[in-house]
């Protein structure tokens, strides 16, 4: 693969959060960036060297984006797949649209990992109170339905603890549903692999994550896992995105059971539990994302602090009008981030806050202090 050195241009599809924070990273490695915007006002498009603002389904404008690019990349996996096959005509385009529509379709991707080899919880596409009702004689209730494309932060997810509950789900409502086991879990955990189009490969260390809400609301390193568990869940993570063939950055969902781990999900691109290594390692993700896609040396991974967490600032903040960001700012250690986002929706992912501190617990209650001076 042709290296693509500082002062290349990087196409980035997709223009929230994510593309924004891959956009600051790779100007100030001295690449220019062109994102394939919704809208001139996204958070990406804000601080990008230029936009393309078109529909994804629009081809004359995607040529006119892609046709500008050296090598593209993506923030979301829910882009049409004949996006990115459009894209791969003009600049190589990490992740594939192959890899694009594993991740898309909870049905392929599980199939895809449960043929690998790699540990997935008992799933079974259905269609009906029926055959839920039949999964669950299997493996019994609750039974999580999902949605096998476009969910996301629980979206399209339900829990049925009986047939009643099956029965009042409105099936028409997706083209196809996902029957998942339920898993007791201890906790959950991520870990972030960048494989880049030379073949080199490098994990961030094991983070652990409490949700709220089915939303992501704290993330931490070190984990409070045993080191065989964070072996372990890197070894499926490196498995994952070779078995996958992935050119970029995957980040690998884990349920931590007492006996073992389970994959959850995948996401083919930068994660929210991955914004701590901005201050907590010696590469952030979102630099790590522009070294892989562009095949220049992946970055040190380690830890430069002791322990560091990530609390998501969502809508739900502005409710009584304005966060009081000075006070938050007050807050010894800890760091604002804002995405640029005109309107505060109750769940909208709006900003984080970081700190570091010499333990989890001290990183911990940092974050949560300066979240709560917001109100």
């Amino acid at each position: 693969m042709t290296k693509q050195l500082p002062g290349a241009t990087i196409g980035m599809v997709g223009s929230g959060q994510l593309g924004r924070m891959f956009a600051v990273a790779a100007m100030t490695m001295g690449y220019r960036v062109v994102v394939l915007a919704n809208d001139e006002n996204d958070p990406a498009a804000q601080v990008a060297n230029d936009s393309v603002v078109c529909d994804l389904t629009d081809r004359e404008g995607v040529r006119r984006f892609a046709e500008q690019c050296d090598v593209i990349t993506l923030e979301f996996e829910n882009i049409p797949e004949e996006t990115i096959r459009w894209c791969e005509e003009f600049a190589p385009t990490h992740p594939s649209s192959i890899v694009l529509r594993t991740a898309q379709d909870r049905l392929i991707e599980k199939s895809t990992l449960s043929d690998a080899g790699l540990p997935v919880a008992p799933f079974a596409r259905v269609d009906s109170s029926e055959a839920v009702n039949e999964f669950a004689r299997e493996h019994g209730w609750p039974v999580i339905v999902k949605t096998a494309r476009s969910g996301y932060d629980g979206k399209g997810q339900h829990r049925l603890e009986n047939e009643e509950q099956a029965a009042s789900v409105d099936w028409k409502s997706a083209d196809s549903w996902v029957a998942e086991k339920f898993i007791a879990f201890e906790r959950e955990a991520s870990v972030i692999v960048a494989r880049s189009s030379c073949g080199e490969v490098r994990c961030f260390e094991t983070i652990e994550n409490r949700h709220r809400n089915h939303i992501l609301d704290v993330s931490i390193v070190p984990a409070n896992l045993s080191d065989e568990q964070r072996r372990r869940a890197e070894q499926i993570a490196i498995a994952t995105a070779e078995h996958l063939s992935l050119v970029g950055l995957i980040c690998v969902e884990l349920f931590v059971l007492e006996d073992g781990l389970l994959v959850n999900e995948i996401a083919p691109r930068p994660h929210n539990s991955g914004h701590l290594t901005i201050e907590a390692c010696h590469t952030s993700q979102f630099e790590q994302h522009v070294r892989a896609v562009c095949g220049i040396p992946l970055g040190e991974t380690s830890r430069q602090v002791p322990a560091a967490a990530m609390a998501n600032l969502l809508g739900d903040l502005w409710s009584n009008g304005e966060p009081a960001w000075d006070e938050c700012l007050a807050e010894p250690g800890v760091e604002l981030h804002l995405y640029g986002k005109s309107e505060a929706k109750v769940g909208r992912k709006m900003g984080h806050v970081t700190a570091t501190a010499p333990s989890p617990e001290d990183a911990v209650a940092a974050v949560e202090r300066g979240r709560e001076r917001l109100r």
